[in-house]
């Protein structure tokens, strides 16, 4: 069989470009004992590869040249060896970014036989939805009083954070890049929700929107964010830090926000986190969310990109602000 395949073709220098990609063709080998043909039924494109695509040390490998850009995916076994997946088995992997591969099942898991659309468990119910879980249950410590503000709320992350603490009984306020991002967030139950770029003093905006301050922040985007963020959380603030999507292309080093004094005069939390540390909760998680899920409590956004191919422009399009909800690629 032939496996369809993005390989990264050189390392980008600030944003990337078409030309850091390429879609090679691959002839796949016969089946061994014990083995399985999957076939990628959507893939998932993430802020987080941009990371991988340098070469430097960090939490996961880098992408290598000329080598298969890996990442979330689900698929379908097509052709069996391995009793534990028989054929037409769903299954969640690491393996996407191509067409089809093969695989011993040690790194595929089943999907539950449930009645959720698949996709579900590439964003709501995956790694983004866990992301979400994980920062404000166990980093930031979440309580029903608490004030949350959330950058890049309309995000696949962003989201989830947003639904979690409304259904958890706090105040959130949203922020996003659009007017039409900021419609779909509102439409989540926000209290508030602050178009970034329609605002000349972000931290002004977040004080008319929280006047008795934040007590969370939900960290996505860092840069102005982060600094806002500072000067209005109250007293002993916590501050989960997913990512900071605003310097991942930057070429030099980015200054910091020139209020750090804040953590100390407020006795303020701050943490990062990696969610592959907190698998030991996908379980707790996957219970409550799918259940939410069920009862209407939660809505899922995805934006799809149809075929393998246009898994680049997908992938360009999260650094563009062109995703609502989760970014997806469909096979």
């Amino acid at each position: 069989m032939i496996s369809s395949q993005i390989h990264l073709a050189s390392r980008p220098i600030g944003m990337p470009t078409l030309a850091n990609f390429k879609q090679v063709e691959v002839t796949l080998p016969a089946l061994k004992a014990g083995e399985v043909l999957v076939k990628n039924t959507w893939m998932s494109v993430d802020p987080y590869m941009r990371g991988r695509m340098m070469d430097k040390d960090s939490y996961i490998p880098p992408f290598q040249i000329d080598a298969v850009m890996d990442g979330g995916a689900i698929g379908e076994v097509i052709e069996s060896l391995n009793p534990q997946f028989p054929v037409g088995s769903k299954v969640s992997n690491v393996s996407g970014w191509r067409s089809a591969f093969i695989s011993d099942g040690q790194d595929l898991t089943l999907l539950p036989a449930a009645n959720i659309p698949e996709q579900y468990f590439l964003g709501v119910l995956g790694m983004p939805g866990l992301t979400a879980w994980v920062g404000l249950m166990t980093i930031a410590k979440l309580t029903p009083k608490d004030t949350v503000f959330v950058s890049a709320a309309s995000g696949a992350v962003g989201m989830v954070v947003c639904q979690i603490a409304k259904l958890n009984g706090c105040k959130v306020i949203a922020s996003v890049g659009s007017d039409e991002k900021a419609e779909l967030v509102k439409s989540l139950g926000v209290d508030a929700v602050i178009n970034y770029k329609k605002v000349t003093d972000l931290t002004q905006a977040l004080r008319d929107a929280a006047p008795d301050g934040i007590d969370v922040y939900f960290e996505n985007v860092g840069g102005a964010h982060l600094e806002a963020a500072l000067n209005v959380l109250n007293e002993y603030g916590r501050i989960s830090v997913c990512g900071m999507i605003a310097d991942y292309n930057a070429q030099t080093p980015v200054p910091g926000p020139s209020n750090l004094l804040a953590i100390i005069t407020k006795k303020l939390t701050i943490q990062g986190f990696i969610v592959m540390d907190y698998f030991d909760q996908f379980e707790e998680f996957i219970a409550q969310m799918a259940q939410w899920l069920q009862a209407g409590k939660v809505k899922s956004q995805e934006t799809v990109y149809q075929g393998l191919e246009q898994a680049p422009e997908a992938f360009i399009g999260l650094f563009e602000g062109k995703n609502k909800g989760k970014m997806l690629v469909k096979l």
